[in-house]
């Protein structure tokens, strides 16, 4: 399969038809590169509260609020693209209202006959709690896309092993991370995050960011890090666990993922994490002690 996760630039579109525009330009450049599946960043629904007046789109809960009326029209316009380009397209998330201004940032992922399933965000970042206003998801999925079995961890997500791992153990083979970090220290983190779920599950992992700054948003204000594909470091696979990353304009990291050779690498690899997973688990290491020097 081949795959491509976007480094997004955050613009200001006038309005809905300016947003979708803009995805099925960058929908078009990943289809002619090839790809059979594309990943877009968290948050891209934050895009549309440039659309509102200047107290709504500097004012996060107005924005969040305002963007809803927006919903209908997102989940048509994805099934749409990824209808026309025969592509699975996993659209970002969009924070959406679960239950009176309770918001779920939620990722879709849209199936080339255009229909859809969805992975709530499940861990919650500091920003995010401070919202008083996003509550974390409560279940976790693993979805087929084209003969090849996918999780989707949102950002900070990535950064805690058991629920991947949960993912993993149901099949997973390509954990998608849509991510939008402010700082290089929150883009380090959600790449050390996808190295160390990619070497422990040996799986592939798919990361895209948002970049740019977008002065008008509370959220999107300032964007960095690369896109990535990353592999498991091992025998037959990158040393660093880099398959392909941005660099400087690029909008895309695209490359074929061989989920066969990985499968066959498993016979001639250096470690196992993934089958030496539950050998964690002994009474002896369930809880440390502390010991004290002769």
């Amino acid at each position: 399969m081949k795959v491509a996760a976007a480094k997004y630039p955050i613009d200001a579109p006038a309005d809905f038809e300016a947003f979708a525009h803009k995805q099925a330009h960058w929908l078009d450049e990943a289809h002619a590169l090839g790809a059979q599946m594309a990943v877009l960043p968290e948050y891209l629904s934050l895009e549309l509260a440039a659309t509102f007046d200047v107290d709504v789109r500097g004012d996060l809960h107005a924005s969040l609020a305002a963007t809803q009326r927006y919903h209908g029209a997102w989940l048509a316009l994805f099934s749409r693209l990824a209808r026309e380009r025969g592509m699975h397209v996993v659209a970002g998330t969009f924070l959406l209202d679960n239950r009176g201004g309770r918001y779920r940032n939620r990722s879709y992922v849209f199936a080339p006959d255009g229909s859809h399933v969805w992975q709530d965000k499940l861990r919650l970042t500091g920003f995010e709690k401070g919202t008083g206003v996003i509550e974390s998801g409560d279940e976790l999925k693993v979805f087929e896309t084209g003969g090849v079995r996918s999780a989707v961890s949102v950002c900070y997500d990535s950064e805690f092993p058991l629920p991947v791992r949960a993912q993993c153990e149901a099949g997973a083979r390509l954990l998608v991370v849509p991510s939008c970090t402010d700082t290089e220290a929150g883009a380090t983190r959600v790449r050390v995050g996808c190295l160390a779920r990619a070497l422990e599950n040996r799986c592939f992992v798919a990361q895209s960011v948002t970049a740019g700054e977008a002065p008008w948003s509370p959220a999107l204000d300032v964007n960095t890090g690369e896109a990535a594909l990353i592999a498991p470091m091992d025998v037959g696979l990158p040393h660093d666990g880099m398959i392909v990353q941005t660099r400087g304009d690029q909008h895309w990291a695209v490359a074929t993922l061989d989920f066969a050779a990985l499968e066959a690498s498993r016979a001639h690899a250096q470690v196992a994490n993934d089958r030496d997973w539950a050998a964690q688990y002994f009474p002896s290491v369930a809880r440390a002690r502390v010991v004290r020097a002769a």
